[in-house]
């Protein structure tokens, strides 16, 4: 069984937007890539670039205004014929991110141990299981 294939770019974008705007209500998210494909680029490499990518979900409050300190780092990357993500606050490296695969594990952000989920975890992993079901079917 082959890795999941991603969405298009925009399409990828909009879609993990309304999952966090959904899972972490009341906040408004605008998504982008932290890296894009370079302009020109072989159609082949564009696509090997959207099996492993890095996407930036920016916060805002019910007005508009920005919310830093609730930004996210979002990755997702191929593992076998699995398709894996991580949550991490952008702000703040030293809190615990989130693994997703099968399941959700907790890592301390300072040294990649594990640990109990912050009190602030849930919305992120009802996010993860949100986005492994829109992507991958589970």
């Amino acid at each position: 069984m082959p890795t999941p294939e991603l969405p298009p770019p925009a399409e990828l974008c909009a879609l993990v937007a309304a999952a966090a705007d959904l899972c972490r209500r009341p906040l408004r998210h605008g998504v982008r890539c932290q890296e894009s494909t370079a302009a020109g680029a072989p159609a082949e490499r564009a696509a090997e670039a959207l099996q492993e990518c890095c996407l930036l979900l920016e916060a805002r409050d019910a007005a508009g205004e920005r919310l830093p300190a609730d930004d996210l780092e979002l990755d997702l990357y191929p593992s076998g014929v699995d398709l894996h993500l991580t949550l991490a606050w952008c702000a703040d490296q030293d809190r615990p991110l989130l693994w997703h695969g099968s399941h959700p594990v907790w890592l301390r952000g300072d040294s990649g141990a594990r640990c109990e989920r912050p009190a602030a975890g849930a919305p992120l992993e009802a996010l993860a299981r949100r986005l492994r079901a829109l992507l991958v079917g589970g």
